[in-house]
């Protein structure tokens, strides 16, 4: 069996002894991951809650996974975070199916693809701080949502006119 050097790999050997055979969960640890808007720090600890269940075909993965994320809005550029806490339910098998199913290595599941899968795909790619964020003046970078300028707008090219009627 593989040591345990991270929070997220748990030794499954108990569960794989007896079939239909499960075990209630929780583990917290860090786990650093970027998106294109926010990230994960690991400052912060991601958490899982679940089951582990011993199927015919491996462990099916059940539970709930927790994680705060940091960002800038991307109008205003004002520090921002937000909670994750959402559903995973996934399978580990001995002979992984590329891209459906998780690895189940010497009777090991290793909790932190699944994790950073599932939180990649609820990170926001572009956080807002709030739906009304009037943004950054484009000329002179004052907040809007703070104070007006005196900036004029410039106006675009006509050439351009036709596109800016479509509803995108």
């Amino acid at each position: 069996m593989a040591a345990t050097t991270s929070p997220f790999r748990l030794p499954v050997t108990d569960l794989l002894k007896r079939a239909g055979s499960s075990r209630a969960v929780t583990v917290t640890g860090p786990l650093a991951l970027s998106g294109p808007g926010a990230e994960v720090t690991s400052a912060t600890p991601v958490s899982f809650d679940g089951t582990l269940e011993h199927v015919s075909d491996g462990i099916v993965v059940r539970g709930t996974v927790r994680a705060r994320w940091d960002a800038v809005c991307s109008r205003c550029l004002v520090p921002l975070s937000g909670e994750i806490d959402i559903r995973a339910s996934e399978l580990f098998e001995p002979h992984p199916l590329a891209g459906e199913t998780y690895p189940l290595d010497d009777e090991v599941v290793d909790l932190e693809l699944l994790l950073r899968d599932a939180l990649a795909l609820e990170l926001p790619g572009a956080p807002v701080c709030r739906e009304d964020c009037a943004g950054l003046c484009a000329n002179c970078g004052i907040d809007k949502n703070v104070a007006s300028c005196d900036c004029t707008t410039e106006e675009l090219d006509p050439r351009w006119a036709a596109l800016r009627s479509l509803d995108l």
